[in-house]
């Protein structure tokens, strides 16, 4: 708990580089980007320079920033034909990245500091090295497999930086990273713009031509971080907001608005009749998600008729005693980091991230920028609202969250993981908002995920009384200690206290002062 500022991160090295930038005199934006930029070094596994980002920031009002990237214009649907999704591993599944944008974009507005001093803290742990922290350390190990396996000459230089001696360093290992550390200090040097216009917009762009990639100087030239306004719905006394398509948050509304019509405080927290009716509400998000949600441009479903309190009436009532089967999900995890920074005027919710894990496996040669994968989002199915098409974002799964009550600022909040996102969303509100709990609590507590059909998987630390009583309504149910549940960072503000948290699920660390 504080009363002047606050950062809250995954990774405990990014949390001290945004505390970093307040304790010289800057602002919660200048801090986030520092945390963001700390990030792509210390926990590579989920994001890098070469992610995208979104951001909710609050200075009096809402402001919401899409820094989503569009896929090349040189690739078409053609590319893809045969195929039921897009690769995974592949030049084909890489769009324009955009969290350089967004720390440009932010610091323009909020600012405080000189651009280039958010990049010292990163910089400083890349060439100097740091010790790998426990959770990134299995994470990267889990993911060894994956990346040491590709084959091809546009994989060889991912592998060389991220894995050198051939295998994942271990937790307490010293990590270096000097190609990462001279691309932020051009990218720092240059406003960032060396990344879309300059000598690393051609380096990535020479790699791809030189190795059968698709983006170009102009693809690159021609991105643009984009302001947008945040969608929310009313639950309980809070305001909860999401940024609109092309992200998922809108799953959380759906859901929240098809909860509000029980009182699910007559139950409970840690009870089957609260977990159903919260698993049931998410799985009809999910059916109108999965089949609407596209880039806002090709949405043909409107937001505000997902959101209408009739629709959700009618929802509503598809939900009995029994579990409903639903259509799969299928989108990855583990390939995401989000941070909560907040000072006495602004309030920051930040999101970043390369899908899966590290991303495509593609690294342009003497950069450190590991290029996201998020154009597997896309479908290639060429009748769906998010198929795939050349200068189109992709359907998103990182969402930042934000709380609002009586037209002022609660909270910065989020979870990372896939699909799991708008789920940890909706089970963090939940907690706050029927159950009472503290910030911390409310993030702690035990959690369940949606997967398909009727199968739901249960965090260990639920009762084996709440999974009978699922069991009993029809759920499939599985306890796994390795399956994942998100990973989730929280402000709130409460008079004038910042209370800052941050889960066990990560090596996170929550700092105010």
């Amino acid at each position: 708990m504080g009363s002047r500022g606050a950062v809250a991160a995954s990774q405990p090295l990014a949390t001290i580089a945004g505390m970093e930038m307040l304790w010289a005199g800057g602002s919660a934006v200048d801090a986030a980007i520092a945390t963001a930029i700390a990030l792509t070094v210390v926990e590579p596994t989920a994001n890098g320079i070469g992610a995208d980002a979104f951001a909710l920031v609050w200075d009096g009002k809402l402001h919401g920033l899409n820094a989503s990237g569009k896929s090349p214009q040189k690739l078409t649907l053609k590319e893809f034909a045969g195929l039921n999704a897009v690769p995974k591993y592949d030049w084909r599944a890489v769009t324009v990245p955009g969290a350089v944008s967004a720390w440009r974009t932010l610091w323009e507005r909020w600012g405080r500091l000189p651009f280039e001093n958010l990049f010292a803290p990163a910089i400083r742990y890349a060439e100097e090295g740091f010790p790998v922290s426990p959770m990134v350390s299995l994470a990267w190990q889990r993911l060894e497999q994956n990346y040491l396996s590709l084959v091809g000459k546009e994989f060889d230089c991912f592998k060389t930086v991220f894995f050198p001696n051939n295998r994942a360093p271990k937790a307490g290992e010293i990590w270096h990273s000097p190609a990462h550390a001279q691309t932020l200090r051009e990218i720092a040097a240059t406003g960032g713009e060396s990344f879309y216009r300059g000598n690393i917009a051609q380096q990535i762009a020479d790699f791809a031509a030189d190795t059968g990639g698709y983006l170009t100087k102009n693809d690159l030239a021609a991105h643009k971080a984009e302001w947008v306004r945040p969608i929310s719905t009313n639950y309980r006394d809070l305001t909860v907001w999401e940024i609109p398509p092309n992200t998922q948050g809108i799953a959380t509304l759906i859901a929240l608005n098809i909860l509000s019509g029980f009182e699910l405080s007559r139950y409970p927290r840690e009870s089957a009749e609260s977990y159903h009716l919260q698993i049931e509400a998410m799985k009809l998000a999910f059916a109108d998600v999965y089949k609407y949600i596209a880039d806002e441009r090709f949405l043909e479903v409107t937001a505000e008729h997902l959101l209408s309190l009739d629709y959700a009436a009618k929802r509503r009532g598809l939900i009995t005693e029994q579990a409903i089967a639903l259509a799969e999900p299928g989108l990855p995890k583990r390939g995401t980091v989000y941070l909560a920074a907040a000072d006495g005027e602004l309030m920051v919710s930040f999101i970043q991230s390369n899908f899966t894990g590290f991303g495509s496996g593609i690294l342009p040669a003497g950069t450190g920028i590991a290029l996201q994968n998020r154009g597997y989002g896309f479908s290639v199915d060429p009748q769906h609202p998010n198929h795939f098409a050349p200068g189109k974002r992709p359907f998103h799964t990182i969402i930042p969250g934000f709380l609002t009550q009586n037209n002022q600022p609660i909270g910065a909040f989020g979870v990372m993981g896939g699909a799991m996102q708008p789920q940890g969303h909706l089970q963090v509100v939940v907690n706050l908002a029927d159950y009472d709990l503290n910030p911390q609590a409310a993030l702690d507590a035990p959690r369940w995920q949606f997967v398909s059909d009727s199968t739901v998987l249960l965090e260990q630390t639920a009762s084996q009384k709440i999974a009978q009583g699922l069991v009993q309504r029809g759920h499939h149910v599985q306890q796994n200690p390795d399956d994942f549940f998100g990973r989730g960072q929280i402000i709130y503000k409460q008079n004038q206290v910042l209370i800052a948290a941050s889960e066990s699920r990560a090596d996170g660390l929550a700092l105010a002062w």
